[in-house]
């Protein structure tokens, strides 16, 4: 192994691996480094496991939703040794075989910026110093935030880490969050068994149409899951008996183990960043080509940037990152212009998002209240997603809701959300739809298949024609 480089890559996640990947196909040399398992956060704690344990229950609950299936159950130790093959054990073997089928030497050890393109690595042979002829990728991610809250930090609360990892499911949980984290893993252990209690200081999925988050509470209450809105946490104990979680307004909760589902702080702290200007423990500030200003050779892509901390949406950005990054080495004219090939620009206005929820919740684009804060002239469509021919097929009783956010003065949809069993398969055509920025009077051109969910689209289009004549 060399000891420089044209790329440097701290962190060998998804993004990571991706920057790397096409920095090589683009004629270039890479090193990642990496002090945990290759394949990162996605492959191993969130993504990945946490769908696996989603997907059992998901699909009793589909089959019991349609007249004429019978029987079936759910066996949580096969559940959870399925999740287990998903992971590879938590072995990263394949991945590491990927790495050097793709070209890409790896560096096991924790990296930081010890100079002008100069990183400096600990390994367990010591300390080892590479060098980048060209860049350097900060593709470190994201660490589970763990509030101040009396008593939680001493209660060895679990995080996302470990509510994807556990090795059995517990009688009982107390998850503290409303955002993804916590409305998932709800779902997924209340499948399991666990009886669930949820505390969130808000509602549910605020950052997304606010209908999403009241479908899917109700949903959870279906489930079982005691749903408590707009309440504060007030200190966490842990004894010999559990943990005892105590609300702002005095109330005691009893539990096997509580979940801390309070966001994610950016993986920045100990990697040098320092060095270059840039404050420690921050997102690092970067140009659509996710390169950091001022420092033309320092790139941070990926959840280290803030952008928009969605695992598809770091691959997109590593995407353009990795050609960028090759195509400068060559002098070569950059593609920087929106929508170009060396640049991130769905990260302002098209990011695609599923909520593996029941209901499942899929959205793009703009709110309709982020869009009227951005001072869009718009039209907010709403239509029962149940009443659509194939929902109806697809489950007795579906329920569920679709909105279409319009710019009237373009024309053009700026956003979509679903909510509904199954609505992640929708999405992919929405996306289209908004980053495409595709003009309302060809959308009446693309038909929906007959009887599909997909029909939808027709009677948005339609109340669109209706509401706007």
């Amino acid at each position: 192994m060399s000891d420089e480089y044209d790329l440097i890559v701290l962190g060998a996640g998804p993004v990571g691996e991706n920057v790397a990947d096409r920095a090589v196909q683009g004629g270039l040399t890479a090193v990642i480094m990496e002090s945990e398992l290759v394949g990162g956060e996605c492959s191993y704690w969130a993504c990945t496991p946490s769908k696996a344990l989603l997907r059992p229950a998901q699909a009793l609950r589909a089959a019991q939703h349609v007249r004429g299936v019978t029987g079936g159950e759910l066996d949580p130790s096969a559940v959870l040794a399925r999740r287990d093959s998903f992971t590879a054990g938590w072995s990263d073997a394949g991945q590491v075989d990927w790495l050097r089928s793709a070209g890409i030497d790896l560096v096991r050890g924790h990296g930081r910026l010890t100079g002008e393109r100069e990183v400096t690595v600990a390994t367990d042979q010591g300390e080892r110093m590479l060098r980048a002829r060209h860049a350097v990728a900060v593709c470190t991610g994201t660490d589970a935030a763990i509030p101040g809250i009396p008593g939680l930090a001493e209660s060895a609360p679990w995080t996302s880490r470990e509510a994807t990892s556990a090795e059995e499911v517990p009688e009982s949980l107390v998850i503290i969050g409303g955002g993804v984290v916590g409305v998932e893993m709800a779902t997924a252990y209340a499948g399991l068994g666990s009886a669930v209690t949820l505390l969130a200081r808000g509602g549910l999925l605020e950052r997304m149409e606010r209908f999403a988050g009241e479908q899917v509470a109700e949903g959870l209450r279906d489930l079982g899951v005691d749903v408590r809105l707009h309440t504060t946490t007030a200190e966490v104990r842990r004894d010999a008996d559990g943990v005892t979680v105590t609300t702002g307004d005095g109330e005691s909760i009893t539990a096997s183990e509580v979940l801390a589902a309070t966001g994610r702080t950016p993986r920045t702290g100990d990697i040098g960043i320092e060095t270059v200007g840039l404050e420690p423990g921050r997102s690092i500030d970067v140009d659509d080509t996710l390169r950091i200003p001022g420092v033309d050779w320092l790139y941070a892509v990926g959840d280290a940037n803030g952008r928009a901390l969605l695992t598809h949406q770091g691959k997109y950005q590593a995407r353009a990152a990795g050609d960028v990054i090759a195509a400068r080495s060559r002098g070569e004219v950059i593609a920087d212009d929106a929508w170009g090939r060396h640049v991130a620009t769905a990260d302002h206005s098209a990011v695609p998002q599923v909520v593996f929820s029941a209901p499942e919740v899929a959205s793009v684009g703009m709110t309709a209240d982020a869009a009227r804060e951005a001072g869009r002239a718009t039209e907010v469509v709403d239509h029962d997603l149940g009443s659509v021919a194939g929902a109806g097929l697809h489950a007795d009783g579906y329920r569920g809701q679709a909105r279409m956010v319009v710019d009237t003065e373009r024309e053009v949809v700026l956003g979509v959300t679903f909510v509904g069993a199954d609505v992640a398969e929708l999405l992919q055509a929405a996306t289209f739809v908004v980053a495409g920025e595709v003009p309302i009077s060809r959308l009446w051109h693309a038909v929906p298949a007959y009887p599909t969910m997909s029909e939808i689209w027709l009677r948005l289009l339609e109340r669109y024609g209706r509401q706007s004549a």
